[in-house]
């Protein structure tokens, strides 16, 4: 979110969706920016359409944890599952257990830069990734990703962006390729 008014002034930004929730000052500003631009955007939905496919956003609580609010959005492309969990932390996780059967899992974005407050060893071994790709800045002060969260994701292929850099897969010929 603290980038989001400079992707939105260096890049074609059509629509903007939010989380659930009242929105904070850093939302507050940006929209100000979209409405400037008369860039449309919507809060706490449940599922978009993009052409043939579609994102279903999967927490639609509102916690008094912003992390928690994170849009989590689950998708399948060419009959490969991917999860994004934000900044989700455990209590959305196990909102989304009980709420969801999702298992096998082919490609994991994993919640909130791989800290203690995400990627439950439950949650894990429900969901079952094959890839888990933590997107996570160098020598970071937070010290993310956590060993316990390492731990939990240790039967699937961990990419890391503080050492793998950009992380892309390709679909093609129904194969997924890292």
């Amino acid at each position: 979110m603290g980038e989001a008014i400079n992707l939105v002034n260096n890049f074609k930004v059509e629509k903007v969706i939010f989380n659930c929730g009242p929105y904070n000052d850093l939302e507050k500003d940006l929209i100000k920016v979209l409405d400037k631009k008369k860039i449309k955007y919507y809060s706490c939905i449940e599922e978009l359409n993009i052409n043939n496919d579609k994102l279903y956003f999967l927490q639609t609580r509102v916690y008094d944890n912003e992390n928690d609010n994170s849009n989590v959005i689950y998708t399948e492309l060419n009959n490969y599952k991917f999860l994004f969990m934000g900044d989700a932390g455990i209590t959305t996780e196990k909102e989304i257990m009980n709420k969801y059967n999702l298992s096998d899992i082919d490609a994991l974005k994993v919640g909130h830069h791989g800290s203690k407050t995400s990627s439950s060893k439950d949650f894990i071994n429900e969901i079952n990734p094959k890839y888990s790709i933590i997107s996570v800045g160098k020598n970071n002060r937070y010290g993310h990703p956590n060993t316990e969260a390492l731990d939990n994701l240790n039967n699937s292929k961990i990419y890391r962006t503080d050492q793998d850099g950009s992380i892309m897969f390709k679909i093609k010929e129904n194969e997924i390729k890292d």
